[in-house]
């Protein structure tokens, strides 16, 4: 009960939160986009926090773990966090004043995307049950080299990237998409920094690297 309490009040502060960013800067709540960005973020969210709950509750905890120890991580999710800040602010005053003019098949095909990043990002979390949101490395961790991790060494980065970027798009805002286009540099910076921890701490990490080439993109990086 302890844990529900706990995962269902960061859920309802995340929403709470999520709707001020979007629906204050836009003046209204008949900002249609917003609504199906809050649908296509929460929805799954709730889903995926409820199965966690009954199926793997030490996962669930790790999951709600969000803070870092070290300076370089500190740094990228205050700078992950102003990007969220500054990109729903941005969608919010775009939508208000009217600035983008986004043809809805592109929101439409933003959204399938998102979904579809969703069901990789819990795919990862399936294969990869040391899987957190600190960057740490467990007693007993093993490498997992099997699945979308036999593909590129952070899938879950890889997908986080596709989701965080099709966020501005469901929201039918190209100024929104300006702010959210600088995630992947902050990406590179916490999976280098990663890494760097894993090759020490992780027994098997280093051969991990020369087995699976490739950090985010197959083939290119």
């Amino acid at each position: 009960m302890k844990l529900l309490a706990e995962a269902l009040t960061k859920f309802i502060c995340g929403l709470l939160l999520v709707g001020l960013l979007i629906f204050l800067p836009a003046g209204t709540v008949e900002y249609t986009y917003g609504w199906l960005l809050m649908g296509l973020l929460f929805g799954p969210m709730l889903i995926a926090g409820f199965v966690m709950l009954f199926k793997s509750p030490v996962f669930l905890r790790k999951r709600l773990d969000a803070k870092e120890k070290q300076a370089t991580q500190k740094g990228v999710v205050a700078l992950s966090g102003l990007m969220f800040i500054a990109g729903f602010l941005a969608a919010g005053l775009d939508y208000r004043f009217g600035w983008s003019k986004m043809p809805d098949w592109v929101v439409i095909v933003a959204s399938v995307l998102f979904l579809a990043a969703y069901g990789l990002y819990a795919e990862v979390m399936r294969e990869n049950a040391y899987l957190s949101r600190t960057i740490k490395v467990e007693e007993g961790q093993t490498v997992v080299d099997t699945g979308l991790y036999g593909i590129v060494r952070h899938p879950m980065y890889a997908v986080t990237i596709l989701l965080f970027l099709m966020m501005p798009l469901v929201l039918g805002s190209w100024y929104a998409l300006i702010v959210f286009g600088v995630y992947p540099v902050i990406i590179v910076i916490r999976l280098k920094d990663e890494e760097k921890l894993l090759t020490k701490e992780l027994p098997g990490y280093g051969e991990y690297k020369q087995k699976v080439k490739y950090r985010l993109i197959p083939f290119v990086w």
